[in-house]
């Protein structure tokens, strides 16, 4: 109920309803990593929870947002929610950058022998040479190609930031209230986010396949797929909440003034963007 300048949230079954689900897929994961018969299951059953509990929290919230239950006060709380939330998958990805960064500039020289690291290289892998990419001393990674750059990466990229200038086209056209415009500019980008998709996946064919370049491709390849996976989960996730918010404008959804679910999901597919654009440079450019 609505007291004072504040909306008072009422007791909710869903927090509990995601802990336990949140318990049963960290469960599941470490199970079916170690090769446990009960892994995919427990798997399987949490993410089943993770999804029923994140559908209907959000269907609680809209329902509330569109009962005219939320004031600034909270629009701002939720705009600050969302904030913290990116930064910390901005810091996410710092982390496996900074694992990029450490092996390409320090742990790979040292193993060639540059610095402190001579005596190791002249003791352990004087065959060694410290070129990037590499796939590990003693050729552990097993022989393998990179992805060029100009090829499919960068018409991933202009994909990617293609949808950035539709769904800022979608996002004029609510603040304007045409809601035709809208939906058929959320509707392109969408179409766009999944053209992504199923290039970065015939990418990840081609690479097993052809090239030979896989998890298991000394650090390079490690770190190649950790990188560009999590973005692809991070697309996924994207994709979802821009199909959810294409369904909510065309149901008649959101106004030009309220109507920050959209901006979330907005601020939240540029920050993609800007992920792939790092990934372009540092991954399959340089």
């Amino acid at each position: 109920m609505a007291q004072g300048a504040y909306y008072v949230p009422h007791s909710t079954k869903w927090p509990i309803v995601g802990s336990i689900g949140l318990f049963i897929f960290a469960i599941g994961a470490a199970n079916w990593l170690n090769s446990g018969p009960s892994g995919p299951w427990l798997f399987a059953i949490g993410a089943a929870i993770i999804i029923y509990m994140m559908f209907g929290w959000f269907s609680e919230v809209v329902r509330e947002s569109e009962g005219g239950l939320y004031n600034e006060a909270v629009s701002n709380s939720f705009r600050q929610g969302m904030i913290w939330f990116i930064f910390s998958e901005v810091m996410f990805f710092a982390a496996f950058f900074g694992a990029l960064f450490y092996a390409r500039m320090f742990a790979v020289p040292w193993i060639g022998g540059e610095g402190t690291g001579a005596m190791t290289h002249e003791l352990l892998w004087p065959q060694f040479d410290a070129a990037w990419p590499t796939h590990g001393p003693a050729e552990l990674g097993g022989d393998f190609e990179t992805i060029p750059g100009f090829g499919l990466p960068l018409l991933n990229t202009l994909i990617l930031l293609t949808s950035g200038v539709t769904i800022t086209l979608a996002h004029w056209a609510l603040k304007k209230a045409q809601r035709g415009a809208l939906v058929l500019w959320m509707v392109a980008t969408i179409l766009l986010a999944v053209t992504f998709l199923y290039i970065q996946a015939y990418e990840y064919v081609h690479a097993y396949q052809d090239l030979g370049l896989t998890l298991g491709s000394g650090i390079y390849g490690s770190t190649f797929f950790m990188l560009t996976g999590f973005h692809g989960l991070h697309v996924i996730v994207g994709t979802i909440m821009l199909i959810v918010m294409t369904i909510r404008c065309a149901m008649g959804h959101f106004t030009k003034q309220n109507h920050f679910g959209f901006e979330a999901a907005a601020w939240y597919w540029h920050f993609v963007d800007v992920v792939w654009l790092g990934l372009f440079i540092f991954v399959y450019v340089i």
